[in-house]
């Protein structure tokens, strides 16, 4: 568990410490940095790394995750295991809003009451003090601040602005006030002063550049901090909008199973390629007479074609040992070659015993066509960083989880690491190349690569490629079946999709599997589905399921589902699952791909009819 702690906007004012214990993912997301949080009637808000105490927050290694993200450190919160005592390592969290209102007489301020020399959250009456429920909001910088409610409420450009309310100081008779005399919803809540008597309606706040019109603008910065801060002005206009609400926190996370890297077939080719004696003759003709015979010669021995090693010959001069595109890259290869080695012996926080060729000949000849290997992983560690914050829109500033601007400091990204247990299935590149040149299936799958150009946000989302949704809608249907079967719910699966045909080595996989550094771990449910014998009847049954959806035929025959209409045929009554256990949250998913329909070829199609068919003879 990692324990928690509240400090006030002043960081000379500190207030009485809040014990509170969070899960230890949880301060990852969703009460990572910039999070807004509630805590026992209190509202806080979690600061930058820049503030993390580093002899308390013990570093994590992965080098694949930290080259990703440009390098920098990982660190993980500090936690407890036993009850939290005065000592116990915490996190800092800042008070925001610092406004809050009393619930027994109303009065509104930033004031905390001191109480022989303690801070106390209660009001000089005795009522316990409430945060205000709206804060303001950058549109496009993801700057937050509190709402400067004794300025607003002496603004407006009604009649009862009058010189007395401008010039008004009576700051300790501001009162938050509800009453139904003046309507309902909004309009019945009221900001006073006691002073002037000047009382608006927080309905007057929420209108479109309400705050611009009462000369209310960004400070351009975070709530935690310091005054003058921002690095330059923001010019981006406020607004106002609930501090719970979704849109005020947009986490943006990365993870990378630590595994060790392998080589991709297409780099291990090159390398043999650039190590054969004739390759130098090769790269001296140039593109001459006599290169398409010496690439022959090369491809004929190393098993390779003289086209391949003609591609080779013409990037000699470009740089050989640069890094792997993607994190994924490294990962696919790893799997690839544990599938093929077998029986894992090697140990370590990667084992996956392999299941290939004959290992899959007493499985359905349709099956067999399909998926060229299945992998148990029995152990795999996962780490999982945030790497910073968006607030209000997708389309906003990135703000990065460490804001600390001197030139020397090392970027720090909270982190966890966690084990866990997965299965991973590779489906055979032939079947699936064969599948995806299909007229009728790019079109489909076009449909999605159009909406996903169109959107502002999508581009974030991996290319909706055929191989991508109908693979990706697999994971989907087989995590629905496995929450029946494994012991784990739902939720507690996750999904990493490994489809893409615009690399020289093409990549068609899915790993389900779970991960977590306190509830549940590796208790051994899901691996031992994944042997053949256990695995395939569940993979039947997931698309026997999804055969037949309880919205069709509305939902089989759709072409604009869920969020910005990045879904196909796929509903929550067959395709969609928890958000946090999907890598795109529940987009680009559809069953047609899948199961075939309306012209539309399915990948898995003729296995569904071949299964269907074959219980019927017997």
């Amino acid at each position: 568990m990692s324990r928690s702690r509240s400090r006030s906007p002043c960081r000379r004012c500190s207030v009485q410490k809040i014990r509170h214990d969070l899960r230890l993912s949880e301060t990852i997301s969703p009460f990572g940095v910039g999070a807004i949080v509630d805590i026992r009637g209190e509202s806080l808000i979690a600061p930058d790394t820049s503030w993390w105490d580093r002899r308390i927050a013990p570093e994590i290694t992965c080098e694949r995750l930290v080259a990703s993200i440009g390098g920098g450190v990982l660190r993980q919160p500090p936690t407890h295991a036993d009850r939290p005592g005065s000592d116990t390592a915490s996190l800092l969290y800042w008070r925001f809003p610092a406004w809050r209102f009393c619930e027994r007489c109303g009065k509104l301020s930033q004031l905390t009451r001191s109480d022989k020399g303690r801070w106390r959250n209660s009001c000089d009456c005795g009522g316990s003090l409430v945060p205000m429920r709206y804060v303001a909001v950058c549109e496009t910088g993801s700057h937050a601040q509190d709402v400067p409610w004794f300025k607003w409420a002496h603004r407006g450009s009604d009649a009862g602005v009058t010189e007395e309310v401008r010039h008004c100081r009576a700051y300790k008779k501001l009162r938050f006030e509800r009453s139904t005399r003046h309507g309902e919803g909004l309009a019945s809540l009221r900001v006073s002063c006691g002073g002037c008597k000047r009382s608006r309606s927080l309905a007057e706040l929420v209108g479109k550049d309400a705050l611009l019109r009462d000369g209310i603008r960004c400070d351009g910065r975070q709530p935690w901090e310091r005054e003058g801060a921002a690095a330059v002005v923001c010019e981006s206009h406020l607004v106002a909008v609930q501090r719970g609400a979704t849109g005020n926190y947009i986490a943006e996370r990365v993870s990378a199973l630590d595994i060790p890297e392998g080589t991709p077939r297409s780099l291990e080719t090159a390398d043999k390629i650039r190590a054969h004696d004739l390759y130098e003759r090769l790269v001296a003709d140039n593109g001459g007479p006599r290169s398409e015979q010496i690439a022959g010669w090369i491809a004929e021995e190393l098993g390779a074609t003289p086209e391949a090693v003609l591609a080779v010959a013409l990037s000699a001069s470009e740089d050989v040992d640069s890094p792997l595109l993607d994190l994924k890259d490294g990962e696919w290869a790893a799997f690839v070659n544990k599938i093929e080695a077998g029986h894992d012996r090697v140990g370590g926080d990667f084992v996956v015993d392999g299941w290939a060729g004959d290992g899959l000949a007493e499985e359905p000849a349709e099956l067999r066509r399909v998926l060229a290997g299945i992998g148990q992983v029995r152990r795999v560690r996962e780490v999982r960083a945030l790497k910073g914050f968006r607030r209000h829109s997708p389309q906003a500033d990135f703000v990065p989880a460490d804001l600390d601007r001197d030139p020397r400091h090392r970027s720090v990204y909270p982190a966890i690491e966690m084990f866990g247990e997965g299965i991973f299935l590779r489906f055979d590149e032939r079947t699936l190349s064969e599948w995806e040149s299909d007229p009728a299936v790019r079109a489909r799958a076009n449909i999605l690569i159009e909406r996903r150009a169109q959107s502002p946000w999508a581009h974030r989302l991996d290319a909706p490629e055929p191989r991508f949704i109908a693979l990706h809608t697999i994971a989907h249907l087989l995590i629905r079946r496995l929450a029946f079967a494994s012991g784990y719910s739902s939720a507690s699966l996750q999904e990493r999709i490994y489809a893409n045909s615009d690399r020289a080595d093409k990549t068609a996989g899915i790993l389900v599997y779970t991960a977590a550094g306190d509830a549940q771990g590796t208790l051994g449910g899901l691996v031992r589905l994944g042997e053949p014998r256990h695995l395939f009847p569940l993979l039947i049954a997931a698309l026997d399921d999804a055969d037949v959806c309880s919205n069709d035929p509305v939902c089989i025959e759709s072409d604009r589902q869920g969020s910005s209409q990045l879904n196909l045929s796929a509903c929550h009554g067959c395709g969609l699952i928890s958000e946090t256990s999907c890598e795109t949250g529940n987009r680009l998913l559809d069953r047609q791909l899948v199961l075939g329909g309306s012209e539309v070829p399915g990948l898995l199609e003729s296995l569904l009819r071949a299964v269907r068919e074959d219980a019927g003879e017997r």
